[in-house]
């Protein structure tokens, strides 16, 4: 049989020997005849004669067979005069190849029917024992990952530590189950001077073998780091300095550190990230808060310790985000102090639709800003002051409203346009604050009304043809 797409390799020859081996006469010694073994006939998965095989129905004479087909030169120089193709279910899993007869008479019309009747019972065979081998090369292959996988959960576990500390009058439990054999998970307790105790919980993101490697060396980092500076604080910044270079794209670490005085029960702690810890006083629960980021996503901020510094504000990191807050105490964000907002889930640089704006000869000046919007959150608003010469009539704000549509992308859009002076701060400064707080008094108030010299998106039918 010859190979398909690498599945078989023998040649199987019925009648002369096959060329180019010169067979020799019987050992007196030996048991039987010696076989000559043919040399195996490789097809590559493109070429044609696989296509032709699949679809001829019965023994081939490849003999007066015209295709431009390496495997059929192999072929025909392996000395193979009829081809019988095993198919099975469709897919041609390979071929029963035939010499010359012994006779020299050609096949007849009853050897070709015999070997497609031993053609249709062998394919199944054949196909069911090249499963078998897939399966078994599969099941090897799956049994040498789970060795693997075995070996690293067990260097994994030698990380972990094998009890926990016994401290008179505290009592120490932990529970570690990885979601796979191994994982980004960890807790350590690290014995530093004075009898103080390190506690140590952190997760990497993702699962499996690569957070299992960031475990490893954020632990390591950590233990070296705890042992020369006092506070957690630095403890993770130093980790943080140390991940940032190495770790992969995309994954970062949580972590809690924690320093217990057993003797006075004092616990300072610092946050990566990391989920708040909860402490239970005369049955009142309560979180403990502290700020800090995930650790390996960057190194600080440009200006040094006190621009981080600074970026904090009580608990919590200061992004400059603004919510609101249900009475569920769910938030949601409404803008940013920056004036950047949302509009249909959209962050939207009021900076940059109002530069679109200045590039139109009729703009002078021109202010962002939010309209309440119940569905879409918010609707960017132009607030616009025109240059000498030019009318506040609906045709300029149909032309300066188009001008922006064609260079914006959809959900940058003007939907609102309203002509005015805009209100400035003694040093010139645009104040938006001002403008924003007039949106939200009128949309509590009057929603559906036009302001003084405003057109509105739905004004202006032939925008959308």
């Amino acid at each position: 049989m010859s190979t398909i797409a690498h599945s078989l390799r023998r040649v199987i020859f019925r009648g002369r020997t096959a060329p180019d081996v010169v067979a020799s006469p019987p050992d007196a010694e030996s048991a039987g005849p010696a076989i000559a073994e043919p040399s195996p006939v490789d097809i590559a998965p493109n070429d044609p004669i696989i296509a032709f095989f699949q679809s001829a129905p019965g023994a081939i004479d490849i003999e007066g067979l015209e295709l431009e087909s390496p495997a059929l030169d192999q072929l025909r120089a392996a000395g193979v005069r009829l081809v019988v193709p095993l198919v099975t279910q469709g897919e041609l899993i390979g071929l029963l190849n035939l010499g010359p007869r012994l006779s020299d008479q050609e096949y007849s019309g009853d050897d070709r029917r015999l070997l497609e009747s031993l053609a249709a019972q062998a394919a199944p065979a054949v196909r069911v024992g090249q499963l078998v081998r897939e399966q078994e090369a599969e099941i090897r292959s799956r049994e040498r990952l789970d060795q693997e996988l075995a070996v690293a959960r067990l260097i994994q576990q030698n990380f972990l530590p094998r009890q926990v500390p016994e401290l008179d009058g505290w009592g120490v439990a932990a529970d570690y189950r990885p979601a796979r054999e191994v994982g980004g998970d960890f807790y350590d307790f690290i014995d530093l001077p004075d009898g103080r105790l390190g506690i140590v919980i952190g997760d990497v993101t993702d699962k499996g073998v690569p957070a299992a490697l960031v475990m490893a060396a954020t632990r390591s980092v950590l233990r070296a780091s705890a042992q020369r500076l006092l506070e957690p604080g630095a403890v993770l910044e130093r980790v943080n300095e140390h991940l940032c270079p190495d770790i992969p794209e995309n994954m970062f670490v949580t972590c809690l550190y924690g320093v217990l005085e057993p003797d006075t029960g004092r616990l300072v702690f610092a946050n990566a990230g990391h989920n708040l810890p909860v402490m239970s006083v005369d049955g009142v629960v309560s979180e403990l808060r502290a700020r800090g980021m995930p650790l390996g996503l960057m190194t600080g901020y440009r200006g040094g310790t006190e621009d981080a510094a600074s970026a904090t504000s009580g608990a919590y990191y200061r992004t400059g985000d603004v919510a609101t807050c249900d009475a569920d105490g769910y938030f949601t964000c409404v803008g940013r102090a920056d004036d950047l907002f949302k509009a249909s889930d959209y962050l939207i640089s009021p900076f940059e639709l109002e530069s679109v704006l200045m590039e139109h000869e009729a703009v002078a000046e021109a202010a962002v800003v939010p309209v309440p919007d119940p569905m879409r959150l918010a609707r960017p608003k132009a607030y616009v002051t025109l240059a000498p010469g030019r009318e506040p009539t609906r045709a300029t704000a149909l032309e300066i409203m188009r001008f922006a549509r064609d260079r914006l992308a959809p959900y940058k859009r003007i939907r609102r346009l309203q002509f005015a002076t805009l209100p400035k701060t003694v040093s010139g400064k645009t104040r938006r604050v001002d403008l924003r707080h007039d949106e939200i008094v009128r949309a509590d108030a009057h929603p559906a009304e036009h302001g003084t010299l405003e057109f509105w998106e739905e004004d202006f039918p032939e925008l959308k043809r």
